[in-house]
């Protein structure tokens, strides 16, 4: 197993906003609202706007799973296999080339703001570690960010 930790984000909601947001995956319907954001796709390198504008449209969630194409490998499906109420969502790979769990920890840092991190464990052998590290670390990362971005709103 390999773990990847992404940097803490601050998010300017509270922590009882973000876990509802994120426990619920039909909430994430609120991602494509926001690829057409000038601010949003600029934090996609330009080359891949399109192919991640793409994989939106063609993403399905319900409650406790989410499924979006990934490139050449497919499609990747994740569902939800535990909620801690407030503070942590977790995740398991029900359809990908790579078993992983990955989850989303929320801390307040106000009664108005908070901070959340991702963590994602992935089930692969030394030589694919050589290979995946970079781009699941990035990953990662960009997912934390991609969290942050998320208007909260009830």
């Amino acid at each position: 197993m390999a773990k990847y930790e992404s940097q803490i984000k601050q998010v300017p909601y509270s922590q009882s906003a973000v876990y509802s947001k994120v426990s619920d995956l039909t909430h994430l319907a609120a991602i494509k609202e926001r690829i057409n954001d000038p601010k949003v796709q600029e934090q996609i390198p330009a080359d891949k706007l399109e192919e991640v504008k793409k994989s939106l449209e063609q993403m399905e969630c319900t409650t406790d799973t989410l499924s979006t194409p990934a490139g050449p490998i497919g499609n990747i499906s994740v569902k939800i296999i535990e909620r801690e109420p407030e503070k942590c969502v977790k995740f398991a790979s029900t359809n990908a080339p790579v078993s992983f769990k990955l989850w989303i920890q929320i801390l307040p840092t106000s009664e108005t703001t908070s901070k959340i991190k991702v963590t994602i464990d992935a089930d692969i052998n030394f030589f694919m570690k050589q290979v995946l590290d970079k781009p699941l670390k990035q990953g990662v990362d960009k997912f934390a960010d991609m969290l942050a971005m998320i208007p909260y709103e009830q």
